[in-house]
């Protein structure tokens, strides 16, 4: 019996990326962890590297007690569970707020190497301080080797630019295909304005023509 509930258990741990268990919370912090322990290897974060490293085996320990609860085998421990949740939540968004400081120091003070490791680490959030990112990377693009987040970024850019391009060539060709289209009707307008005067003509000609005729036929 046993071993069919440890069967179960790892086949959840597994397939799973996270316990469904208090998901809301327990998501945030467990997909977090692995950049909260990037930053236990910067030179900057050396005095935080025991609290971090407490803090990933602790969160490792927890997400195991998680993936327990799911499976049945410790069904009687949710309450311990989420106050483990709670505690780690406060950690998780601590290291958040000293990352998001650490990456504004490293701006103010042109501090490259923290500034990469930070942006590598996308511990900060990389699409909301994408223009920060980019317009340090272009101030000290001779310091910095545009990889990572920063290469994707510059992709995307590249991307954007080609694409605003194309739509601008299909524009002009647009453009071009309605004047071209303009200058032939006003063409036509003004042949067919030229063919209506010469009909005018022709008939006032004609008209004339009659007229003369019969004061001839008149006067004979």
């Amino acid at each position: 019996m046993y071993k069919i509930i440890f069967f179960l258990f790892l086949t959840t741990l597994l397939s799973a990326k996270n316990p469904n268990v208090y998901a809301a919370l327990g998501d945030v912090i467990y997909d977090n962890v692995h950049k909260i322990e990037e930053l236990g290897k910067l030179d900057s974060y050396k005095d935080y590297k025991l609290g971090i490293s407490s803090y990933v085996a602790l969160v490792t320990k927890t997400k195991e007690l998680g993936f327990a609860i799911e499976s049945g085998v410790e069904l009687s421990k949710k309450g311990e569970y989420l106050a483990a949740l709670r505690e780690l939540s406060k950690k998780n968004d601590f290291y958040l707020r000293k990352a998001k400081s650490s990456f504004n120091t490293a701006i103010e003070k042109e501090d490259t190497a923290l500034f990469m490791s930070l942006v590598n680490s996308e511990i900060i959030d990389t699409e909301q301080r994408k223009e920060d990112i980019l317009n340090y990377y272009f101030q000290h693009q001779e310091d910095i080797n545009a990889s990572g987040v920063i290469q994707s970024f510059l992709d995307e850019d590249a991307e954007l630019r080609n694409r605003e391009a194309a739509l601008h060539r299909i524009k002009s060709k647009k453009e071009r295909d309605a004047e071209k289209i303009r200058r032939l009707r006003e063409n036509d307008l003004e042949t067919q304005k030229k063919l209506e005067e010469k009909l005018e003509a022709e008939v006032i000609k004609k008209k004339l023509e009659i007229r003369q005729q019969q004061r001839k036929e008149l006067t004979k």
